[in-house]
């Protein structure tokens, strides 16, 4: 949505190895995180339409399974390379509960505007979370933002006005008699801007903090969180959790399955090559959400979605670029101010 960016985060901390002698290798990580996440954006839209004794499942609920079954590959992995003793160790709780709960709140954002939208559309709108995380890293982390990169934001915002309009209009609200679609584009919408905080967040911890212990505190909030919302059916019935059918429950599992082996793939692809050389192929998830939206639902995204893809897109991969020719440059810097020094 990318929900990989709510609650996955990006490159080891300075303090943990990283191999990045095999940049493919990392890319391939990559394109393979991309598919595991489409395959659990499939999962949850399956959710709510396979027959059975609940069609349609309370977002908390859904969260709650994303999470917790999420923690299973997660473990086993941190076991196999050698992460668990490191997964509760921390020294900023109170970092992990904020971005807790900024990514909590994304996350079911995000999966509300999925099973009310089109997956190709859900999956287009989440791509607008780097163009916020740069107003944020300018607001929140006083980070200098040039031209280019403002050029490159407000032409990827433009995109996302073109991507919600199909959802937006009063023509479209008319037709499709509800309201539903315009929610589900909001909620898509404030799952991307809760995404851009989650990964300020994200790089705050990263300082301190391991990559183990960001994923496990962070699971554990959402499946707690995901767990309290049943709460909620005290007050309106939707908000109730009900029992799957075994197939409902087969892929309620997956969600989670998918999510981990996502979250897993994605910290790999950073371990093994730089961020700015992979960070583009998150992109590949457009492509997989039309291949899913496609052939299990018979999505075809309205033109005018596609082409607002296709601008958020090319945006956010020259930010990426640019900020990759940035780092470059202030490496330069670096060692010429090193050789004056000698």
């Amino acid at each position: 949505m990318p929900v990989s960016d709510i609650d996955t985060p990006p490159p080891e901390p300075a303090n943990e190895v990283r191999e990045v002698s095999r940049p493919l290798i990392g890319i391939l990580f990559k394109i393979a995180s991309a598919f595991a996440f489409s395959c659990m954006g499939a999962a949850v839209k399956i959710v709510g339409s396979v027959p059975g004794p609940q069609n349609g499942f309370p977002v908390g609920q859904v969260v709650f399974c994303r999470s917790f079954f999420a923690l299973i590959p997660v473990f086993v992995w941190m076991a196999m390379v050698g992460k668990l003793p490191t997964a509760f160790a921390t020294t900023n709780r109170a970092g992990h509960i904020k971005r807790g709960l900024v990514g909590s709140m994304g996350m079911f954002c995000g999966f509300a505007g999925l099973t009310t939208l089109p997956l190709p559309d859900a999956t287009a709108i989440s791509f607008a979370a780097p163009l916020f995380s740069v107003v944020l890293a300018a607001l929140l982390l006083g980070e200098v933002v040039r031209l280019y990169r403002w050029t490159a934001v407000l032409i990827g915002f433009c995109g996302v006005i073109v991507m919600l309009w199909p959802h937006l209009s009063a023509d479209a609200i008319s037709i499709s008699g509800s309201d539903a679609k315009a929610r589900g584009a909001f909620f898509s919408l404030a799952g991307a801007v809760c995404a851009a905080f989650a990964m300020i967040e994200v790089r705050r911890l990263t300082s301190t903090e391991s990559t183990a212990a960001i994923v496990t505190y962070f699971s554990l909030m959402t499946t707690t969180f995901g767990m309290i919302s049943v709460l909620g059916g005290a007050i309106d019935p939707k908000w109730a959790w009900a029992l799957p059918d075994g197939k409902q429950a087969l892929f309620l599992v997956l969600t989670g399955i998918m999510g981990g082996f996502g979250q897993i793939f994605l910290t790999e692809s950073y371990r093994r090559a730089p961020a700015s050389v992979v960070a583009p192929f998150d992109y590949t998830g457009m492509i997989f959400a039309l291949l899913w939206g496609y052939f299990l639902f018979a999505d075809i995204p309205d033109r005018l979605v596609l082409i607002g893809a296709a601008i958020v897109c090319s945006a956010g991969i020259y930010v990426i670029l640019r900020e990759r020719q940035l780092g470059i440059d202030r490496a330069k810097q670096g060692e010429a101010s090193a050789q004056r020094a000698l």
